[in-house]
């Protein structure tokens, strides 16, 4: 497994997006559910559950997970309403950090969980390869195949046989802004990268420097780059640049990086210019966003929706002083980069199996929704589950993504090209970000890196 920062980051994302629902964002909606008296939701008197569970009388049962706080009170919440239709008796057990090797620890005490919630594509392949995880049951694949698109279902699946389920998904994909800012400049949501450019224009020209980045650290540069090459070069592309199947001095990458340029080389619309940007990390990048009243430092702030955390740390208000808005299409369509957490049994038995099928459904999908601070990729969940026009608009990009949605790039990188500050992918999106005249020799450096890490 590649353990990278921003792998571990991609597991943070959720408990991070929690706090959109501690901010203030307003809710218009709950679903239509009731409210049980332990605080977990059940389906509404006469409703048909959309998934057929076994009978578990007296079974104990146990997952592992790294979630904490709200975050880990709203998922007991859907272990609660699992343990209603079955009779089991679900723990939850807290895990640490990367979770592979706390399982590790577990299976060699020959204590594992029944289940572990598994945050990365490749911590699911050493699972596998460790030979811990066991295949999903033929229960649990036909609710994945009639609620998921086949995106999720691949990222879950190693040598072709189903071994994830999974159960919350990231939008790494979303510009936030500074809603007074955008009502002085007189500015709207842009849908396009030439639109975008307008935007930031027009906000420019209210004297509000446009946009934020964090450039400091260098992951932000490299969601910078994976969005406009996914909407510009394409699915197919990005999976074989993903896999270095094709050289970072292909043409595809010159387009994106000329892309990039378009923005990175107008030091008037970026906070502070390259410098400043380099000066500033990313918590600041949003904080600076979001404070100083009608005379921000910056506009507009594009990271995943973990940025709700960071706004909880101003005084602005999710759904009021900040919204969002899909990364704007560079191709024909918008992208839709993610992380997500699956669900991987671990031991063999009628137990976790009916937990993973459990976890597949649309009615469990529905009662993490309702709580907020969640989104699930499960296809068939109704929008209005979830509890506040933020959160569904994160929910819709990623459903409306298909099977374009792809798992973040540089977190399928060896750690040395995708996840080490000051080299590698890091560091030359940061030279380029001081110099985007220089394409031609950020594309050689990149390939140069590329190949040593990929060992190609």
């Amino acid at each position: 497994m590649r353990t990278t920062l921003r792998i571990r980051r991609a597991a943070v994302v959720f408990t991070a997006i929690g706090a959109l629902a501690l901010t203030g964002c307003g809710g218009d909606g709950d679903g239509g559910d009731k409210k049980s008296d332990d605080g977990g939701s059940t389906t509404d008197k006469g409703s048909t559950p959309s998934v057929v569970l076994p009978k578990l009388d007296g079974q104990k049962l146990s997952v592992a997970a790294v979630w904490t706080g709200p975050e880990q009170a709203n998922f007991v919440k859907v272990l609660k309403e699992f343990e209603k239709r079955t009779g089991a008796t679900v723990t939850f057990v807290p895990a640490q950090d990367p979770i592979v090797n706390f399982l590790g620890t577990k299976i060699a005490g020959g204590q594992p969980p029944d289940v572990a919630m598994i945050p990365q594509v490749g911590a699911i392949q050493q699972a596998v390869a460790k030979k811990w995880a066991k295949p999903v049951g033929n229960e649990a694949r036909a609710q994945l195949g009639k609620n998921y698109a086949d995106v999720w279902q691949e990222l879950g699946r190693v040598d072709g046989t189903q071994y994830g389920v999974y159960f919350k998904a990231a939008n790494k994909s979303l510009v936030w802004y500074n809603t007074k800012a955008f009502e002085n400049a007189g500015a709207s949501e842009p849908k396009t990268w030439k639109d975008f450019l307008k935007t930031a224009e027009t906000v420019s020209a209210s004297g509000v420097t446009p946009v934020s980045v964090g450039g400091a650290d260098g992951w932000t540069l490299t969601d910078w780059f994976e969005n406009v090459y996914l909407s510009q070069a394409g699915p197919e592309k990005y999976d074989q640049l993903a896999q270095h199947k094709i050289k970072w001095t292909d043409p595809s990458v010159k387009d994106a990086l000329t892309t990039l340029a378009q923005l990175f080389g107008k030091p008037s619309l970026i906070a502070g210019g390259a410098d400043g940007a380099l000066q500033t990390e990313f918590p600041a990048s949003v904080t600076q966003t979001f404070t100083g009243g009608d005379q921000p430092k910056a506009a507009m702030v594009y990271e995943g929706d973990f940025v709700g955390v960071n706004i909880a740390q101003t005084k602005a208000k999710i759904g009021t002083d900040a919204k969002v808005f899909p990364f704007p299409a560079v191709g024909a369509e918008s992208p839709v980069v993610t992380g997500g957490d699956a669900a991987v049994a671990l031991k063999d038995g009628k137990g976790a199996q009916a937990l993973l099928t459990w976890l597949a459904s649309a009615d469990a999908a529905k009662i993490a929704a309702e709580q907020g601070g969640f989104i699930s990729p499960n296809k068939t969940l109704d929008p209005a589950a979830y509890p506040n026009d933020v959160q569904r608009t994160m929910a819709k990009a990623l459903i409306a993504a298909g099977d374009s949605v792809r798992f973040d790039m540089s977190d399928q990188a060896p750690q040395s090209f995708g996840g080490t500050p000051g080299k590698g992918e890091w560091k030359t999106l940061q030279d380029f970000l001081k110099n985007p005249k220089d394409i031609a020799g950020t594309q050689a450096k990149l390939e140069s890196d590329a190949a040593k890490a990929y060992k190609s």
